[in-house]
């Protein structure tokens, strides 16, 4: 296994802290994913319903409000080691 792949350190406090501050955006990130992915399955049954393109827009809309809500949050300040 080569120096790129091999981890050795888990991840700090501060590392999760940010992973679960950004969680409801990768939830939300996730959503699109499953929208996107069900109107390409959806093409092999007759194309995607009305509702496949409203869950997508729904999805991309929450994503849109996650990021805004994201962005106004103060700035958590990383500590240098």
């Amino acid at each position: 296994m080569s120096k790129l792949h091999r981890i050795t350190e888990e991840p700090t406090a501060a590392e999760l802290d940010a992973i679960e501050a950004e969680w409801p955006l990768i939830a939300a990130e996730l959503d699109v994913l499953d929208a996107e992915i069900h109107l390409i399955n959806a093409a092999d049954h007759g194309g995607p319903t009305d509702l496949d393109w409203r869950r997508l827009r729904r999805a991309e809309a929450r994503v849109t409000r996650v990021a805004v809500e994201l962005a106004a949050r103060p700035a958590v300040r990383k500590a240098v080691a």
